[in-house]
């Protein structure tokens, strides 16, 4: 079977945000992304879970597979909203198959 390049893009932010975020891709030309719940973790700001909150408060993890000329458009979108917020950005190489969908 063969594999194709492409880079994932996790972007961690405050579940607040996740809209702003959303659309700030879609018009980067971001066609696919997945939303996960955070359900706590540690950071500069010590240890935190979301056991308790009610509504969206918290973080959630939106994950994008894409192809690797299109990065730069897609963290100039997300930089756009995460620089203001509480939010990590990690970038990795992986390997897609059917990369036509990416």
């Amino acid at each position: 079977m063969e594999m194709h390049a492409a880079k994932r893009v996790e972007i961690i932010i405050e579940a607040v945000m996740e809209t702003r975020l959303t659309e700030a891709l879609r018009g980067a030309g971001v066609s696919g992304y997945t939303v996960l719940p955070v359900m706590g973790g540690a950071g500069r700001s010590g240890e935190w879970s979301r056991e308790g909150q009610i509504g969206r408060s918290g973080m959630v993890a939106v994950v994008c597979l894409i192809r690797p000329e299109r990065l730069d458009g897609l963290l100039k979108a997300a930089f756009g909203v995460v620089e203001r917020h509480i939010g990590v950005v990690s970038i990795s190489d992986t390997q897609v198959v059917r990369a036509e969908r990416f």
